[in-house]
């Protein structure tokens, strides 16, 4: 977060929206595995990897100390068209769980969301296959192979959001 922090602001950017509400983004912990995700993400969804902190980096002993291996990722972000998000291995203290949440990809086309779609699904658990909606011409779920759950949806043609 320091990171995305320190850039921004020299960049000049605003931090907050005009209603006042700071930036939300996601932080996934994956225990070990931050680096094949990432790997996967920057595959399936085209996604900009950041840089990559690892524990080994950390000057703090104690930071250090709470990895199981240094090598793992203490702290990195990959941003998906807009949207940052930052991920790490955490402490690596048993198996990512990824309950009560999904991620919300939104496209223009359908063939760029069966893509999309097809590929986070490569290894995961389709919960609803793409198909037609009465909200879109296109919506699918699925959880990819980490257990995250993703959304992809494909904008209705002359939708306000559409752009």
């Amino acid at each position: 977060m320091i990171w995305l922090v320190r850039r921004n602001h020299k960049e000049g950017k605003q931090m907050t929206s005009n209603t006042g509400f700071k930036v939300v983004q996601p932080y996934l912990f994956f225990n070990g595995q931050c680096e094949e995700a990432l790997s996967f993400y920057k595959t399936a969804l085209g996604a900009e990897l950041g840089p990559i902190m690892r524990f080994k980096d950390c000057p703090d002993p104690e930071g250090r100390a709470q990895a199981k291996d240094l090598n793992h990722v203490m702290h990195t972000s990959f941003k998906v068209g807009q949207s940052e998000i930052m991920a790490s291995d955490g402490c690596s203290n048993g198996k990512s769980t990824f309950e009560g949440f999904s991620l919300s990809v939104a496209v223009q086309t359908e063939a760029e969301g069966e893509r999309i779609f097809g590929a986070l699904s490569a290894g995961g658990n389709v919960m609803m296959p793409m198909g037609k909606t009465f909200f879109a011409p296109k919506f699918g779920m699925v959880a990819d192979k980490f257990g995250i759950g993703w959304m992809v949806i494909v904008i209705p043609e002359g939708a306000p959001c559409q752009q």
